[in-house]
């Protein structure tokens, strides 16, 4: 239903907020395992914003549970996309969890958690991950028509998120200038954003693994958290890189293009349980199973 807001003189149609629902990129897509890889340089993006960067570095745990971070954060994507009508309702938890954290930065300027451009950049780096994922970890990327389908669908995830409409571009070539826009005028080399890439380097334990168990802890992560970071940079956009002044090199994209290969070939290998984080598998199967159940309705006997 259509929301009707009255700002002044001029009643407005508030755009709607609904679930996603089988039949879309998003559902078919976002609960890939294959997420996770390029998920690292959507945070990193976004911790080069100097609002998002400050307020993280203040009240995240990434830096001391990193491991339950990622899966609240994967979770909590996955029920966007997943949730049915709980997604709309962890839309509303975000917003209120997120209304308190505010910080001041070393210069004394304020930064707000719910400001509208820091929130909207939150999700503006979305459409970008997916797309990386396709085009390194897919065995089809997606096409210009497949990353305006796409980037639809964003939108009304933005709206569901309550970013505010003024933020959101509404074509798949306006969202690609004002991400540009953005890395060039608002990211910098934020110290969040290397406190970031050095927990993907070296990632702490879980906070309730026994300290009997770290250094064993500490081996087994040692190499999936090489890649993890080498995917990371690699993903991310070249100017943003350059901001950071990480280097990488022909050689460097080389490998990673070899390593999506791989992936992109192992991946659809798997049974669907395995392809899929649980949120998204089981969603998927009781869709089926109610799409099943709906055609037994409208065919039975009568």
């Amino acid at each position: 239903m259509t929301v009707l807001a009255n700002q002044g003189d001029v009643v407005r149609a508030r755009p709607e907020r609904r679930p996603f629902t089988p039949g879309t990129h998003l559902w078919d897509d976002v609960g890939l395992i294959t997420f996770s890889l390029t998920a690292g340089s959507a945070f990193l993006l976004q911790t080069m914003h100097p609002t998002v960067g400050t307020v993280v570095a203040e009240h995240s745990t990434f830096r001391t549970d990193a491991m339950g971070r990622a899966q609240r954060s994967i979770a909590s994507v996955m029920t966007w996309i997943y949730g049915g009508e709980e997604a709309l309702a962890e839309a509303d938890r975000l917003r209120v969890m997120h209304k308190t954290l505010n910080s001041t930065d070393e210069h004394g300027t304020a930064h707000h958690a719910l400001a509208s451009g820091p929130w909207a950049w939150i999700i503006l780096t979305a459409p970008y991950a997916y797309i990386s994922t396709s085009t390194y970890f897919a065995r089809r990327p997606y096409t210009r028509a497949d990353a305006e389908a796409v980037y639809a669908e964003v939108v009304q995830l933005m709206r569901n998120l309550y970013v505010a409409e003024k933020e959101i571009p509404q074509t798949y070539g306006e969202y690609l200038e004002r991400f540009d826009q953005i890395i060039d005028e608002t990211l910098v080399a934020h110290p969040t954003a290397f406190a970031f890439l050095d927990t993907l380097e070296v990632v702490p334990p879980p906070l309730n693994l026994p300290r009997l168990l770290h250094p064993l802890w500490r081996a087994a992560a040692h190499y999936p958290g090489k890649v993890q970071r080498f995917v990371t940079v690699g993903t991310l956009p070249e100017k943003a890189r350059a901001k950071l002044g990480i280097a990488w090199t022909p050689a460097d994209e080389r490998r990673l293009r070899a390593l999506g290969w791989v992936i992109a070939r192992v991946v659809p290998l798997l049974p669907e349980r395995l392809r899929y984080f649980p949120i998204a598998f089981r969603a998927r199967r009781a869709a089926r199973e109610q799409q099943r159940l709906s055609e037994l309705l409208v065919h039975r006997p009568m």
